[in-house]
């Protein structure tokens, strides 16, 4: 997906003794989205804004040695052991021709190393100089800022696409604000900034700008603007509306203490796993402290300071764990954690409360695991039939405000929150909204600059097309019932000659909580990957049936 930028200059951010000033340069291609105001809380946005870069640069693939040097000399080095041994069979006149053959080759080497050698020290000192002064060159960093009437925060993804970062900063953070407009932007960002943000200090004045200047001088030919043309992957794209979905998800959730989480990362830092499994447990007793065990030493930390509150004893695995590093940042400045599980093998969402500030960390599954090629969290959010007038009308009600609940859209509107909520699923898998998991309302925030066509989005998986094509076909029959607020259909799916027994359990926020299906996909997957398009099948006919 190619997405086009304009900017009026580059961003920049300038140092004196007594100031700092971070100018935003943002794409002015987008609707005018600017800010500009003067930092209060100096010290606590420079970590956070740098543990954010820390994001970014993240990268956990597997990156295997690279052994073409070694081979190459291998290879030459079999020659030389082969003459050495076919030489014990020969004649000394042979083994003379051959010291003579390996003098001349030694001497072809040597001349072709004078000859490269320029080249690759060049080569070498290029590199070297990119990579310290020019990390672009190396790095894809692809922030979004939005501004909003209350806040303006920060989004971006890590390089391996597992990790999402948001850093939302209340207007509190501000002593002085001149001039806002709300809406969200590409910003030109530079990696080289992240220098620059270690240079903020308490006793500078520092202003923070998304610059408006841009805009203003758009009506001029005199102006020189920078353009790019950046080609994203799907992924990145996608990955910012799955998470979005499966932060709307049933999840636990319980509080850590600063120190907790100091405990956590200083155990990665001291062991490193050599062997599997390499797995995070948490044990959650209600009204005891939370345990940590770690995989596969089986050690175990208690937390004294944090007590889990829920109702229900349960144990939860994460992998992926050394992500968790790049909390160690904010360790200082922070006043608690919220940790958000969505099961075994699930996403995990980690809510640093840095008082007029939040940090949103948001794990996948695993690392290998990215936010886009093996979730289908949005099949597993509140999903129905509602009608395009229907959902433009609930989201021209919350850009009014541009953010709201469920609830006070319904209030507002007069619609039921099944509705609202489908409405806004819609909107969310359409890169339009966003779910705030820590103030709990929607958000809007365009991710593109032309908004998608929700006629395409009909379907948002091939799975979901699978299922409606099931339906259609009338390979379906379900039952359902109610106890305490919780759905529970079950249904029989003929497939290929097959038939599947499926079971989908739904909240009264019309969540899907739960599922089984006798399907190879089920088996191997269960819900870590989304539902098979046998549950969901079994969940879009009640949808219709009611």
């Amino acid at each position: 997906m190619q997405f086009d930028y304009k900017f009026h200059k580059d961003t920049a951010i300038t140092n004196s003794a007594t100031s700092t000033k971070m100018s935003f340069s943002p794409d002015l291609q987008r609707d005018p989205t600017f800010f500009v105001g003067k930092l209060n809380k100096k010290i606590p946005f420079r970590e956070a804004i740098s543990a954010l870069h820390d994001v970014v640069v993240s990268d956990l693939r597997f990156k295997p040695k690279d052994r073409e040097e070694y081979r190459a000399w291998a290879a030459e080095q079999e020659k030389l052991w082969l003459s050495d041994y076919m030489a014990e069979f020969q004649i000394e006149e042979v083994r003379q021709r051959m010291a003579e053959v390996r003098g001349e080759l030694d001497q072809v080497y040597k001349e072709k190393n004078r000859v490269l050698g320029p080249f690759n020290t060049a080569k070498k000192n290029y590199f070297d100089y990119l990579y310290q002064k020019d990390k672009d060159a190396w790095f894809v960093l692809d922030p979004v800022i939005t501004v909003h009437p209350d806040e303006v925060f920060f989004e971006c993804f890590s390089q391996d696409e597992s990790t999402y970062g948001k850093l939302s900063s209340s207007y509190n953070v501000f002593t002085e604000i001149n001039e806002f407009k709300c809406g969200t932007t590409n910003i030109d960002y530079s990696a080289a900034l992240y220098n620059e943000f270690q240079k903020i200090r308490d006793y500078k004045d520092t202003e923070f700008k998304i610059d408006p200047s841009g805009f203003e001088a758009l009506t001029t030919n005199e102006e020189v603007y920078k353009e790019e043309k950046i080609d994203l992957p799907d992924s990145w794209v996608r990955g910012f509306l799955q998470v979005s979905s499966a932060m709307t998800l049933p999840a636990t959730a319980f509080d850590l203490h600063p120190m907790d989480i100091f405990s956590i990362c200083q155990y990665l830092r001291r062991f490193k796993e050599k062997k599997g499994p390499r797995a995070l447990r948490f044990i959650l007793e209600p009204g005891k402290p939370v345990q940590a065990v770690f995989e596969p030493w089986y050690e175990v930390l208690t937390f004294h300071r944090s007590i889990y509150k829920g109702p229900a004893s349960k144990t939860i695995r994460i992998w992926g764990r050394r992500r968790l590093l790049i909390l160690e940042r904010l360790i200082p400045i922070a006043k608690n954690f919220r940790v958000v599980l969505l099961g075994n093998g699930l996403p995990s969402f980690y809510i640093a409360d840095l008082g007029d500030m939040s940090f949103t960390l948001g794990l996948s599954g695993w690392t290998a695991n990215d936010w886009s090629r093996a979730g289908n969290f949005d099949l597993m959010a509140p999903r129905g039939h509602v009608d395009l007038l229907t959902q433009e009308k609930v989201f021209n009600a919350l850009k009014e405000t541009w953010f709201g609940t469920p609830a006070e859209l319904s209030k507002k509107l007069d619609l039921d929150t099944a509705t609202i909520s489908a409405s806004l699923t819609s909107y969310t898998q359409a890169g339009r909204v966003i779910y705030d998991l820590n103030s709990g309302l929607y958000r809007v925030r365009e991710l593109t600059q032309e908004p998608l066509d929700m006629k395409q989005l009909r379907f948002s998986s091939p799975l979901e097309e699978k299922a409606d094509q099931l339906i259609s076909d009338g390979k379906i029959k379900i039952e359902y019932s109610v106890k305490s607020d919780i759905l529970n259909i079950k249904g029989t799916v003929k497939e290929n000659n097959i038939t599947y027994k499926t079971e989908a359990f739904i909240d009264k926020d019309q969540r899907l909580t739960d599922g089984s299906c006798q399907c190879s996909f089920y088996k191997a997957n269960g819900l870590r990957q989304g539902p098979c398009e046998h549950i969901l099948s079994t969940r879009m006919m009640m949808n219709r049936k009611v």
